[in-house]
């Protein structure tokens, strides 16, 4: 059966269609449990279930990219594998097709590491990953030492809080670094995101609602202080310091009255080339910043 394009993404995107749970249990007995119909009558997972998105994820990255073993602590964030991916397919538009041997940064892998996962495994490219946690950089390395990925992806632990690249770009040329920040400015804000998010999946148990956050994340993935805004003003001005080591910088913007202070920031400090890639997926819009010091990106 041919798949349904979902809009808005990528065209290399491989989960641009509806799961295809027949596929994906033949990789994963654990998720056929989960499978349950909507009214429509298709297959689908409760996607407020924590397991059943873990489960769901780890089928998708067996099925697609060969992974084995995918796991994280509990109460650690679960992304969306679909929309991940397109954050990857995106930036590739960016580099040129002629260039070999691809380096990217990933700023705050978290403990799932999934940009690196994806961007190995649909490009080839080389990863550092890095992170404040000390328990997601152990995870991400159990992750990568199981599926023999230690030689194209690098996890560090990066020491200052306050730090996105220093101490973690060295000699090496980054053609382009990414980063998914944390969104909110406090956990009361988190909370009430995870509450609306709840209400959008039609949940109806609401015992744990104040305290348990949907799909887990822990402080460093759902929130800052100053959130976003600040967060990406901090990485603006570092990343000037490594204007003539790195190709593009870029990072997902949530929140689109962020754009306009961001850029002009940007152009501030001498960005010479800056992109808005919007990504759109059904209702849900979000954004790519990209920028660059070189003229001759």
């Amino acid at each position: 059966m041919k798949n349904k394009q979902k809009k808005g993404f990528h065209s290399k995107n491989p989960h641009s269609g509806r799961y295809d749970f027949k596929s994906l249990t033949k990789v994963s007995e654990e998720l056929k449990i989960y499978i349950k119909k909507n009214p429509n009558g298709d297959s689908t997972i409760d996607f407020g279930d924590e397991k059943a998105v873990i489960e769901l994820n780890r089928a998708l990255l067996k099925y697609y990219y060969n992974i084995d073993g995918w796991d994280i602590p509990e109460g650690f964030l679960c992304p969306p594998i679909p929309g991940r991916a397109d954050y990857i397919h995106h930036i590739s538009d960016l580099i040129s097709k002629s260039k070999k041997d691809i380096k990217v940064l990933d700023v705050g892998t978290g403990a799932n590491c999934i940009y690196p996962i994806i961007g190995n495994r649909s490009y080839g490219w080389k990863f550092i990953a890095s992170d404040i946690d000390p328990i997601s950089v152990e995870n991400a390395k159990k992750i990568i030492k199981k599926n023999n990925l230690e030689n194209n992806i690098a996890i560090k632990l990066q020491t200052d809080k306050n730090n996105f690249f220093i101490g973690v770009i060295d000699e090496e040329y980054v053609d382009i670094t990414m980063c998914n920040p944390p969104f909110h400015a406090s956990l009361k804000d988190a909370l009430s995101a995870n509450k609306q998010k709840r209400n959008n999946l039609n949940k109806t148990r609401s015992s744990d609602l104040d305290e348990k956050l949907n799909f887990g994340g822990q402080k460093s993935e759902l929130w800052c202080k100053g959130g976003e805004i600040l967060f990406l003003k901090k990485m603006a001005k570092e990343s000037l310091l490594f204007s003539k080591k790195v190709g593009y910088f870029t990072s997902l913007i949530s929140k689109k009255e962020n754009i306009k202070p961001i850029e002009k920031i940007l152009k501030k400090l001498g960005a010479l080339d800056i992109k808005i890639i919007e990504m759109t997926h059904g209702n849900k819009i979000s954004r790519i910043i990209a920028w660059s010091f070189s003229k001759n990106r």
